[in-house]
C-alpha cells in the first residue's frame, strides 16, 4: 500500500510543469538515492503485490524509467507533509493490537458461544491490560459468564472493572449487571450478596455526590442504587422491609425517585411493619407521588386502621389525585365500613365530581343489594348529568331484575332528559330486559329519538321477537328514515326471514 502511495504521489508531481534547471539540481541528484525509502524492505506483505502488472496503465512505470521530468523534482518540496517520512513509518496506520481478539470475542458472543466469548474477552484484558478496550472487555466477559450462570466469576470480573477501570465506557452497565448478579446470588443464599444489596439500596447522604451517588433521575434504571433496590423484590420480607423503612424515612429531594420505587416494593412484602410504613408515607412524605402510591397500595392492607386512614384522607385532603387513590383503595377493601365510606362520599355535594363518579363506579362493581338500593335512591338526588349517567351505568353492571325494571322506568319517564332515557333504554337492552316488555314499547313511544334507540336495541338482541319487531318497523313505519334504519339492521341479520323481507321490499 505504501508503494502505491509513493507511485501516485510521484505521478501527481510530474504533472506539474518542469522547473528550469537550478543550482538545486545537484542536491536533487543526491536525493535520487531515495534515502527516504530506507526500511522499505521491512514492509510485510509486498510479495502480495505480484500481479500489479495487470493494472491498466501501470506498464510504463517499470523501473520508474517512464516518469519523465522526475529529475526536476526539487527536493520533494511539492509533496506537502512528506518531509517527516522516514521509511514510511508515518504512513502506516497504527493498527490496534486488540482488534482481532475483540472481533473474535464479539462473534462468539453473538452466536451464543458464551464460554468462548468469556475466554476471549478475558484474554484481551490479560494480554493488553492498558488498552482502551481492557475495561470494556471485563464487562463483556462478565456478561458472557452471567449468560452461562457462572455468577461468582462474573461478579469477580465486574468488581475488578470498578476497581481498575473507573473510566470504562461500560461502567454503568457493569453496575446494573452487578446488581442483577448480586440479586440472583442473594436469592441462592449468598450472604455477601445480601449484604451488598442492603448496603447499596440505601440512599447516600446528600453531600455524597461521587460517581453513582448523586440524585437519581426518574428514568435512571441503570443507577446502582436503583438496581440494588429492585433486587429487594427477590429477598424475603424480614431482610427487605428494614431497608425499605430506611429508604422511606428519608425526606430529601435526592432520594425521591428511590422512595417512589420503594413504596411499590414494600407493597409486595407482608410484615407487621408494612402497614405502619405505608401509613407514615401516605401522611408525611413531602412528594405527592409517594403519598399517592402509598395510599394506592393501602388497598392491599386489609385492616381497619388502613380503612380509617383512607376515610381521613377523603374527609381532610384537598389533593384530588390523592382522593382518587383513596377511593380505589377503599373499593378493594372487603369490609362493610369501606363500602359505607364510599356511599357517604358519593353523596357529598362538596366533593369533586370526578372523584364522586369513581366512587359511584366502584360501588357498582360490588354487587350488593345495599349498594344497588343506595344508587337507585341517589339518582333522584343528583342534579349533575354526568353523575346520573354513572349511576345508570353502575346499576347496569350489577344486573338483576330489579335494576332492569328501574332502568326501564327511567327510559319511559318523559320528565327525564332524553339522553338519560336513551342510555337507560340501551343498558336495559344490554342487561337482558324482558323482550315481552321491550317489543310492544315501540308503538307506545312518541319521541322519535327513543324510537330510533329502540330499533338499535332490537338489533342487538338475538331472540326471534326482536327480529319480528324490526320486520314490523321495516314494513309499516310511516317515517321513512326509521324504516331505513330497520332495513339496515335486517341486512346485518343472518336469519332467512330477514333476507325474505328484504326481497319483498325490493320487489314492491
Amino acid at each position: 500500500m505504501q508503494t502505491m502511495q509513493l507511485v501516485l504521489a510521484a505521478v501527481m508531481v510530474i504533472q506539474r510543469p518542469a522547473a528550469p534547471p537550478s543550482p538545486q539540481l545537484e542536491a536533487l541528484q543526491l536525493a535520487r538515492q531515495l534515502d527516504a525509502l530506507q526500511g522499505l524492505q521491512g514492509l510485510e506483505g509486498l510479495s502480495g503485490l505480484a500481479g500489479l502488472e495487470g493494472l491498466p496503465g501501470l506498464e510504463g512505470l517499470q523501473g520508474f524509467e517512464a516518469l519523465e521530468g522526475f529529475e526536476a523534482l526539487e527536493g520533494f518540496e511539492a509533496l506537502e507533509g512528506f518531509e517527516g517520512v522516514a521509511g514510511f513509518e508515518a504512513l502506516a496506520a497504527e493498527q490496534d493490537p486488540t482488534d482481532s481478539l475483540w472481533r473474535a470475542a464479539r462473534q462468539a458472543f453473538n452466536r451464543g458461544d458464551y464460554s468462548s466469548a468469556a475466554n476471549l474477552y478475558g484474554d484481551l484484558n490479560r494480554r493488553y491490560p492498558n488498552s482502551t478496550r481492557a475495561g470494556d472487555a471485563l464487562y463483556w466477559a462478565a456478561f458472557a459468564l452471567y449468560k452461562n450462570d457462572d455468577l461468582d466469576r462474573a461478579r469477580s470480573l465486574l468488581v475488578t472493572q470498578q476497581r481498575r477501570y473507573p473510566k470504562a465506557a461500560t461502567l454503568r452497565d457493569g453496575d446494573a449487571l452487578l446488581a442483577r448478579i448480586q440479586t440472583a446470588l442473594a436469592k441462592q443464599g449468598d450472604e455477601a450478596a445480601g449484604r451488598w444489596i442492603s448496603e447499596h439500596a440505601q440512599p447516600r447522604p446528600e453531600a455524597d455526590t461521587g460517581r453513582g451517588k448523586g440524585c437519581v433521575s426518574e428514568d435512571d434504571d441503570d443507577d446502582l442504587r436503583v438496581a440494588a433496590l429492585m433486587g429487594l423484590l427477590q429477598m424475603d420480607a424480614t431482610k427487605a422491609v428494614p431497608i425499605l423503612r430506611k429508604v422511606l424515612a428519608r425526606r430529601d429531594a435526592c432520594s425521591t425517585v428511590l422512595r417512589r420505587k420503594a413504596v411499590f416494593i414494600l407493597s409486595q412484602k407482608r410484615s407487621p411493619e408494612t402497614e405502619d410504613i405505608l401509613l407514615d408515607a401516605a401522611q408525611h412524605d413531602p412528594d405527592s407521588e409517594v403519598r399517592q402510591q402509598a395510599v394506592f397500595w393501602l388497598s392491599q392492607v386489609p385492616t381497619e386502621r388502613a380503612v380509617e386512614m383512607l376515610d381521613s384522607i377523603l374527609k381532610t385532603s384537598k389533593d384530588q389525585e390523592l382522593q382518587e387513590k383513596a377511593v380505589f383503595a377503599l373499593s378493594q377493601q372487603h369490609s362493610p365500613k369501606a363500602a359505607e365510606i364510599l356511599r357517604a362520599y358519593a353523596e357529598r355535594s362538596d366533593a369533586p365530581s370526578e372523584v364522586r363518579e369513581k366512587a359511584i363506579f366502584w360501588l357498582g362493581q360490588r354487587h350488593s343489594a345495599e349498594n344497588a338500593a343506595f344508587l337507585r335512591g341517589l339518582y333522584a338526588k343528583l342534579a349533575d348529568d354526568d353523575l346520573k349517567e354513572k349511576v345508570i351505568f353502575s346499576l347496569s353492571q350489577m344486573g338483576g331484575a330489579e335494576n332492569a325494571r328501574w332502568l326501564m322506568d327511567i327510559a319511559l319517564n318523559e320528565r327525564e332528559p332524553i339522553e338519560q332515557r336513551k342510555k337507560a333504554l340501551f343498558w336495559a337492552g344490554q342487561t337482558g330486559a324482558d323482550l315481552d316488555q321491550l317489543a310492544p314499547l315501540y308503538d307506545r313511544m312518541q319521541n322519535r329519538e327513543m324510537k330510533e334507540q329502540l330499533i338499535f336495541v332490537y338489533s342487538q338482541r338475538h331472540e326471534a321477537a326482536a327480529l319480528d319487531a324490526l320486520i314490523k318497523i321495516a314494513k309499516t313505519e310511516p317515517d321513512k328514515e326509521l324504516r331505513k334504519k330497520a332495513i339496515f339492521w335486517l341486512g346485518q341479520s343472518h336469519d332467512p326471514r330477514a333476507a325474505q323481507v328484504l326481497l319483498e321490499i325490493i320487489n314492491q
